[in-house]
């Protein structure tokens, strides 16, 4: 007897741009929000939510399968897209958890309509200027395999990723999109720490002890400006928690999500 398949697959159309969309489970929303590698299958840390959750994870438009409009210029054109997403599935009280790239869209999407949002979790987010003295890396200057090296601490995850490379036109079109969303000023808005104070909602932040994509040293200035924040940081992780640490990770999600 066949299994029945943990996500459904479907094509939400708004704004003439379909999205690729992965749905399972059952209870409040959650939604994942990819970085700049797409999300070419679903997170496998989201399977242990969802007896609880109705778990969501879409392709950002100009990402993987899903449409490349000629709307989409910047940050600000895909948080109004993915507003105009979730009043289409009439999704309220969300739990947004952002990686990287979607951690900023996480906190650009927020500060518009805070009364959606039941919580925030930020992994290794982007979408605030690096500190003057903190460590800086231009993730647009490496190639893929510095990219797949600098991604994770833990040379099996590297050697793994590189065992198993994404389609190469898929990569071209994700690559295009993240230099569009965030080459200059690079992977931050300059305004948005002006109105970070609107998140009063419970926000977790997450963060890989060994992250070169966005290192460490940007996290005092997430916890200064969201002072009301749970931050975790992880020993012998590079900049994704959840792949890289995936147990420690989701429990620590898993009691913060339950605590909401």
């Amino acid at each position: 007897m066949e299994t029945k398949p943990m996500f459904s697959l479907s094509w939400p159309e708004v704004n003439h741009c379909r999205t690729r969309l992965r749905r399972g489970g059952k209870g409040a929303p959650l939604l994942y929000l990819h970085g700049a590698n797409g999300v070419p299958h679903v997170p496998e840390f989201l399977k242990e939510f969802l007896v609880d959750w109705d778990v969501l994870v879409p392709e950002h438009p100009g990402f993987g399968e899903s449409d490349d409009p000629d709307w989409l210029d910047c940050m600000d054109d895909l948080a109004y897209y993915y507003l105009d997403w979730l009043e289409k599935l009439d999704l309220e009280s969300v739990h947004l958890v952002g990686s990287s790239l979607g951690g900023w869209l996480t906190m650009e999407l927020a500060i518009r309509q805070p009364q959606r949002f039941a919580s925030l979790t930020l992994i290794g987010s982007a979408g605030l200027a690096p500190p003057p003295t903190g460590d800086h890396h231009n993730m647009f200057r490496w190639t893929p395999a510095e990219l797949v090296r600098n991604t994770f601490h833990d040379d099996s995850f590297v050697q793994a990723a590189m065992a198993a490379p994404p389609d190469a036109e898929i990569a071209a079109k994700n690559r295009h999109t993240i230099t569009r969303l965030g080459w200059q000023p690079r992977l931050h808005h300059p305004m948005l720490h002006k109105r970070l104070h609107r998140l009063t909602m419970p926000v977790f932040v997450a963060w890989g002890a060994q992250d070169q994509v966005l290192p460490v040293t940007q996290l005092p200035e997430f916890q200064r400006l969201l002072p009301h924040a749970e931050v975790r940081t992880y020993a012998a992780c590079g900049h994704l928690p959840q792949v890289e640490q995936k147990v420690a990770f989701t429990q620590d999600l898993l009691q913060f999500l339950r605590s909401v």
